[in-house]
């Protein structure tokens, strides 16, 4: 049974599969202008115009730093996404890049990963739109019930502390404002009734468009992302004028730790350079165009986050951040309300992209999962019109409409997380399978070789002795059990890079990623272990059985 879930399939065969059967038919029609504004639609999304302000709370103006550490970290992992994507040209992104390198199994626990990661990006992206929307609507002055426009639980936990508060007009407004939307929702047998519809809606609305086609898709996301960066531009070049630099000081109000605790907020602002690759097959050279589309948008998405963070966190105190809409918030705490409405129209517009790009990345994602026989086969069921997984973009849509309708924000973002580094990771770790192997031969793109044989062994004696010093060895692991694990990881790594010369740039993603993912909270890996079980169930009943690879190996 080992063996067998463990099988690998050879680079020949994940290329030689996509001119087989319906999926053959996807309309190859992709350049890397297209693609690297796919990745900056995907990256600059709910990040920019939602979560930093969630980061800025804790980390205050240090957290421009933290997008630049995990910038670095993203960079090691694109480098490795690019020598896949240019070896293995194929629509499963990290999916299939596990199964030449590591087998089935793996290949399995990360395609379920993925889904994951995109639904409950598209879910946050969803709840954040309808935010701007409805602040949209009301600098209009028209008032969409705040009953139809949160969820349930964010609702009923407003109207209990205002309940509970001896003085209740000392809470935020926002919370006042949820609890009395609780107190107006209408009842029916004593359950309110309370829904985000603007965020159901709009994503049925984009899943219709996807379903479409993917030339309508193009289109309609290079006009946002070009409408997009000129909102941004805008907000550094205005806000710019009223920064502050006493509200710089202090830097890092909360530590480290503070800036730290950001990570889920932050590292969902970048994740999205990786929905790229689901698209390899409708490129027309995307052995070429995928890496260079990879890096482009990286670099210019993390130039944009680390102004804006500056000039959010310089125009007002770092505590007032912590609200849904951020960058229309400041502008009208220094009374340019004009800017603050520009903001709040164009968000609305350019949020829709990034919920474009997640809805046309996962329906791929099933589509070459099914295609290899882990998924039912209508999930790889190309429309005859459209030349689209039609089936896999129909469930999509419902998979995420329908929670995003009553759920919280914060329980998304921190759900997508763990996921996400752990795909991460084991396409990382692929490099270095496809360097032993030989395989790299095959690949137009290669991540940069430098030697990591005495490097690595060297950066870990090196960080030992820092820590130990600082006498945060021992407590940071009694305080992050999982930091054991990193420590561990990081000395096998230096002994195989010294007995196999490890290139350097892949472990650096690694060890970056698996840190990473030790700051996450006991709720994250809680959620993903149970997602995960609940995959291995799928795969075991179905999956191990109809594989392809089964099926062939019988015969």
């Amino acid at each position: 049974m080992s063996d067998s879930v463990f099988r690998k399939k050879s680079v020949g065969k994940a290329v030689a599969d996509t001119d087989e059967g319906d999926s053959s038919h996807l309309n190859k029609i992709l350049g890397v202008r297209d693609l690297t504004s796919f990745g900056i639609a995907a990256i600059i999304g709910a990040g920019i115009f939602s979560t930093i302000g969630r980061a800025s709370v804790n980390g205050g103006p240090a957290v421009s730093l933290l997008f630049v550490f995990t910038a670095i970290a993203c960079v090691f992992t694109a480098l490795s996404y690019a020598q896949f994507a240019s070896t293995v040209p194929v629509s499963g992104s990290a999916y299939t890049y596990a199964y030449v390198s590591f087998g089935e199994i793996f290949a399995w626990i990360i395609g379920w990963a993925l889904i994951l990661e995109y639904a409950v990006s598209n879910m946050v992206v969803a709840i954040s739109w309808s935010e701007y929307f409805t602040s949209m609507l009301a600098g209009f002055n028209i008032h969409f019930p705040a009953y139809w426009a949160t969820d349930y639980g964010s609702a009923a936990r407003a109207y209990a502390a205002v309940q509970a508060s001896a003085s209740p007009g000392s809470l935020p407004a926002n919370t006042r404002e949820l609890a009395q939307a609780f107190q107006d929702a209408p009842t029916v047998g004593g359950l309110k009734l309370i829904a985000d519809l603007p965020a159901g809606v709009i994503t049925i609305l984009i899943t219709s468009l996807v379903y479409v086609g993917i030339k309508e898709s193009r289109t309609a996301s290079n006009i946002l992302v070009v409408l997009k960066l000129a909102v941004i531009g805008l907000v550094i070049a205005v806000g710019a004028f009223y920064v502050k630099p006493e509200n710089w000081s202090p830097f890092a109000p909360n530590g480290v730790s503070g800036v730290l605790s950001g990570v889920a907020s932050v590292f969902f602002a970048f994740i999205g350079f990786d929905s790229i690759s689901t698209t390899a097959e409708e490129c027309r050279n995307p052995q070429r165009d995928l890496p260079r589309a990879m890096i482009y948008c990286l670099i210019i998405c993390t130039v944009l986050y680390v102004l804006i963070t500056l000039v959010l966190t310089g125009m007002v105190n770092y505590k007032e951040l912590g609200v849904d809409d951020p960058l229309a918030y400041v502008f009208q705490k220094v009374d340019l309300n004009f800017v603050a409405g520009v903001i709040s129209v164009s968000a609305v517009v350019a949020i829709t992209s990034a919920l474009l790009v997640y809805q046309l990345g996962q329906p791929r994602i099933w589509m070459t999962m099914s295609r290899d026989g882990l998924l039912w086969p209508r999930f790889s069921q190309i429309h005859p019109r459209y030349r689209t997984p039609s089936f896999a973009t129909i469930v999509t849509g419902f998979l995420v409409a329908i929670p995003s309708l009553f759920l919280d924000m914060q329980f998304f973002i921190d759900l997508t997380s763990v996921g996400t580094f752990f795909a991460f990771i084991l396409v990382c770790g692929g490099i270095l399978y496809l360097d032993a192997k030989g395989l790299s031969r095959h690949s137009k793109f290669k991540v940069p070789y430098v030697n990591g044989k005495y490097i690595i062994g060297a950066a870990l004696v090196i960080a030992l002795v820092l820590v130990v010093r600082a006498d945060g060895f021992v407590s940071g692991i009694q305080e992050k059990p999982l930091l054991a694990f990193f420590w561990l990881t990081w000395a096998v790594m230096a002994v195989l890079a010294f007995r196999q010369n490890f290139s350097l740039l892949p472990v650096l993603g690694i060890l970056t990623n698996l840190y990473l993912m030790t700051e996450l909270g006991v709720s994250n890996w809680l959620i993903f272990v149970i997602w995960l079980l609940i995959g291995l169930v799928i795969y075991f009943l179905y999956g191990y059985r109809k594989s392809k690879l089964a099926l062939e190996n019988k015969a």
